[in-house]
């Protein structure tokens, strides 16, 4: 399995949610939110040099049905962006009910609207970050378990 840590980015139109993974890649917290502005990218930068982050991942906004409107048609274009920026690698990530989640998780706790809008993006940051963990640590036990390949013709 890879190491290091790991960015999360759920995009926003005025809030950028970050997450980020521990180095064992097993665990997504919450770490900020950057408000948007043309600095995105850099501030983004930034946070891999300052984290020694080896990849980011950014949520891909799919259709409940899986396809891609709009809105991940323009995530698309922006983690392209993003990878051009970036020295390490960046990919995609379905995030669908991910700020469902986070405001679930969030009423559940206690906290009012206003308490709610100001971690949102972070919480659903770490939601899609999570998820991609799992499914990194899932692709991997299926590789270690897999049967080796034979030498003996077919």
């Amino acid at each position: 399995m890879s190491e290091g840590r790991v960015i999360g980015v759920d995009l926003g139109d005025k809030r950028i949610g970050i997450a980020l993974s521990n180095p064992d890649r097993t665990i997504a917290s919450p770490l900020t939110v950057i408000q948007r502005s043309g600095r995105l990218h850099k501030d983004i930068a930034d946070l891999v040099d300052d984290w020694e982050a080896t990849a980011v991942v950014v949520g891909m906004p799919l259709s409940l049905d899986g396809s891609k409107g709009p809105a991940a048609r323009k995530a698309r274009r922006e983690a392209e962006a993003l990878g051009a920026a970036l020295r390490v690698p960046v990919e995609t990530y379905d995030e669908r009910l991910t700020t469902i989640s986070a405001e679930r998780i969030m009423s559940d706790a206690g906290l009012d609207s206003r308490s709610q809008r100001k971690v949102v993006d972070k919480i659903a940051a770490s939601i899609l970050l999570q998820a991609w963990l799992d499914r990194q640590a899932h692709k991997n036990a299926d590789t270690e378990h897999a049967d080796p390949p034979s030498d003996e013709p077919q």
